[in-house]
């Protein structure tokens, strides 16, 4: 996925920039990118692998060289970005956050009205950026082009646009992602993740309502464009992949995560399936505190019977060789064994995607002494690879764990029952759950249910996006229809 962060100050903003995104490291592995504006030195760039190295190693020279009062910064899982682009509304530098999935037909149209060429990479992709950027540049200003833009893409599209006297910001046109705008007294500032400017003297200003468009300069933030009531904002930046500190919708992810757990350790004990085990534990680290949840509920004591060795090798840049990664993450695991020898455990996991690494950590468990390990998933079973945001995303649903089972016991047929599977009460649901546990040499394993995880969250499930799990697209809204027309 990613994040990023920028600043308008009466001051130089590049050091804020430089810390900010570097606080957006949990949301991406691949590159990092900043680019800032000044009147002396203009436009300037600077683009890193962080594939192997954290962004603060790569981009700490370029922070110290770079000048301006109007900068952004991001991190990236798909193209190299910010890129600069002439136009005729001027020359800015653009960075977005999201997924852009029907890229190829766009690219193809657009090639077909007498747009000549695109800069090709290296993978033979066209930067989502320069796609972006041709789109806006239909129109006459940007807020038209910024609409027309979010009527033709299907995906997901956070937007900031650094001009020469502002940075214009658009938050994707369903919120499937945040953008909040951060206020100090020399300037405003916009990020993903609102910690990331709290700890630079910046207290929130406000979080931008899904489709609106703001422009932020040192003395203002004027909204461009209003926003849309619909939203569907992604469930699982609070199960699984926000950082604990972050808040997304006036719902903090750390407190989300310990009531689901809580919610699920009730619903064990309701259905008499809470299981007699010495501890209740974490997989590190963003099951933790959805274990500490099930604990404080449970009033079984919670115990971290390993901890992950992360000073080489954190999320934020895991390799991207499969096989070095299963190396890292078998490394990363360091046991205690007083522990783990004899003791029957419960372990609460974010989700079970494919369930190899998985099935690694309850085979380290047992080699270890452990005498029974139990699991509970934070969510409902993974049914659908994610097409908004990257999360989950596989070449095929078949990779994930839960789809595998549905196909061999029904094939395509299964699919019409996702439902059912998705629900251990019915007969399907018992199976796939008794499957999976069979897979992963599990003693016993519950899944949160969608009810549950909404409950967690404290929104209306009609403001959540939930497809990952039931596979459901919510039709597009009048209102962004009207407003798209305009």
């Amino acid at each position: 996925m990613g994040g990023f962060f920028g600043a308008a100050s009466k001051n130089d903003c590049i050091m804020d920039v430089f810390f900010g995104t570097d606080y957006h490291s949990h949301l991406g592995t691949k590159r990092g990118g900043m680019a800032a504006y000044s009147p002396e030195k203009g436009f300037q760039r600077a683009i890193h692998s962080i594939e192997n190295t954290p962004f603060r190693t790569k981009f700490e020279d370029d922070a110290v060289g770079m000048r301006g009062k109007l900068a952004i910064g991001c991190i990236s899982d798909t193209h190299p970005q910010p890129i600069i682009v002439h136009s005729k509304m001027g020359r800015y530098a653009i960075a977005n956050v999201g997924v852009i999935n029907n890229s190829e037909e766009l690219f193809n149209g657009l090639l077909q009205m007498d747009y000549a060429s695109f800069e090709t990479l290296s993978s033979g992709q066209i930067n989502s950026n320069a796609l972006v950027s041709v789109l806006i540049a239909h129109k006459d200003n940007f807020v038209d082009g910024i609409r027309y833009t979010q009527r033709k893409i299907e995906g997901t599209l956070n937007l900031a646009l650094l001009t020469e006297d502002g940075i214009i910001l658009a938050r994707d046109r369903l919120g499937r992602l945040p953008i909040i705008i951060g206020k100090r007294g020399d300037g405003y500032c916009f990020s993903l993740e609102h910690f990331a400017f709290q700890k630079l003297g910046y207290s929130t200003y406000k979080e931008l309502r899904p489709g609106e468009i703001v422009k932020i300069t040192a003395d203002s933030c004027e909204t461009l464009a209003e926003g849309y009531d619909d939203m569907q904002m992604c469930t699982f930046m609070w199960t699984y992949y926000g950082y604990p500190t972050a808040v997304y919708e006036g719902v903090t992810v750390e407190t989300m995560r310990t009531r689901n757990g809580e919610i699920m350790a009730e619903t064990d004990i309701k259905n008499g399936t809470l299981p007699d085990v010495d501890y209740i534990c974490g997989v590190p680290d963003s099951g933790v505190p959805h274990a500490i949840g099930y604990a404080n509920r449970s009033g079984i004591p919670f115990a971290r019977p390993f901890v992950k060795y992360t000073p080489t090798w954190p999320r934020s840049f895991m390799p991207q060789n499969q096989s070095m990664r299963n190396m890292v993450a078998k490394m990363k695991l360091i046991p205690i064994h007083e522990l783990i020898e004899g003791k029957k455990l419960l372990f609460v996991d974010d989700s079970i995607v494919r369930g190899t690494q998985m099935r690694e950590t309850v085979e380290f468990l047992y080699e270890n002494g452990a005498k029974e390990v139990h699991m509970r998933s934070a969510c409902p079973p993974i049914m659908y690879g994610c097409k908004y945001l990257n999360f989950s995303r596989s070449n095929s649903e078949m990779e994930l764990i839960a789809r595998q089972i549905i196909n061999e016991r029904e094939g395509a047929e299964g699919v019409k029952h996702i439902a059912e599977y998705s629900d251990t009460r019915t007969e399907r649901g018992q199976h796939l759950r008794d499957e999976i546990c069979r897979r992963l040499k599990l003693t016993s394993l519950e899944f949160q249910t969608l009810e549950g995880t909404v409950k967690a969250v404290g929104l209306p499930e009609c403001k959540l996006c939930t497809y990952c799990w039931t596979g459901n697209v919510p039709p597009e809204s009048s209102e962004f229809l009207q407003m798209s027309m305009l």
